[in-house]
């Protein structure tokens, strides 16, 4: 019997995971909504928006952490709604302040508001000041394979290149960047942005993708509970797939039974 493929935990900044699916925790019609889908994702690590959500920077409003608790999850930090390098950091170390030291953080700088895309000069400046500060960055990118290299260099701790742009639900729209990028990476890549359903999910996981991080395919469908355990059976099928090694593509056809022995 051929042995299986072993397979090790997801790893990040010197943390094994079980789960290589990330979540968001904006968009669900309550606070609820969000616990009950982040279950049934089985997600270890929920991503949150620093700058819109509440995780105790505002006493007298519904706090997130109640229902996403730090002691069940690892919440990762993002920089969402930054647009210049001075926001993104002065936005981390608030999170770093409100979670007790934290400093697994996700570093997102945004060009505009209408295609949602990563200012990388930004990005490269704000990276740059929280690694010098102790932070461990995960970091939302171009799909770029110079940019992605130059982030890994610099020591962010994992890697993280749209597939589509952010709530586009597009799907993997530039796979050959995305090979690229993961032949020469020397820390984890995670997809990050334009996932639209689960066969996206499963897609990112083939190629290679240590993980998939996403909030709006699950929020905006119309059975969120039911579309994070899609999502999470997509990454586990995904990631099967790639370590068991598809067949080959051909231009013709085979035949699935052997010709030898036939009777003719």
């Amino acid at each position: 019997m051929t042995a299986q493929p072993f397979d090790k935990p997801l790893t990040l900044a010197g943390r094994e995971y079980q789960s290589r699916l990330l979540i968001g925790t904006g968009k669900y019609k309550d606070l609820e909504e969000t616990r009950v889908a982040i279950e049934a994702s089985g997600a270890e690590i929920v991503t949150v928006a620093v700058r819109r959500t509440n995780i105790g920077q505002n006493p007298n409003e519904p706090n997130l952490l109640d229902v996403i608790s730090p002691d069940k999850y690892t919440i990762l930090p993002n920089t969402a709604g930054c647009f210049d390098a001075v926001e993104a950091v002065r936005t981390c170390r608030l999170a770093r302040e409100l979670l007790d030291g934290h400093d697994l953080v996700k570093l997102e700088v945004l060009a505009d508001q209408k295609t949602l895309f990563p200012n990388v000069v930004e990005t490269l400046k704000a990276a740059e000041e929280l690694i010098k500060d102790g932070f461990k960055v995960m970091v939302y990118t171009s799909d770029d394979p110079i940019i992605a290299r130059q982030l890994a260099q610099m020591g962010c701790v994992a890697v993280m290149p749209l597939a589509g742009l952010i709530g586009s639900g597009l799907g993997i729209c530039n796979p050959y960047n995305l090979q690229i990028i993961l032949e020469e990476a020397t820390v984890p890549v995670l997809v990050d942005a334009g996932v639209g359903t689960a066969s996206d999910a499963a897609i990112a996981m083939e190629l290679g993708c240590e993980a998939v991080l996403m909030n709006s395919a699950i929020a905006h469908a119309q059975h969120p509970v039911l579309m994070a355990e899609a999502m999470k059976h997509a990454i586990i099928a995904g990631r099967q797939a790639f370590l068991a090694g598809r067949m080959p593509r051909k231009l013709y056809a085979q035949a699935s039974s052997p010709l030898d022995g036939l009777i003719r």
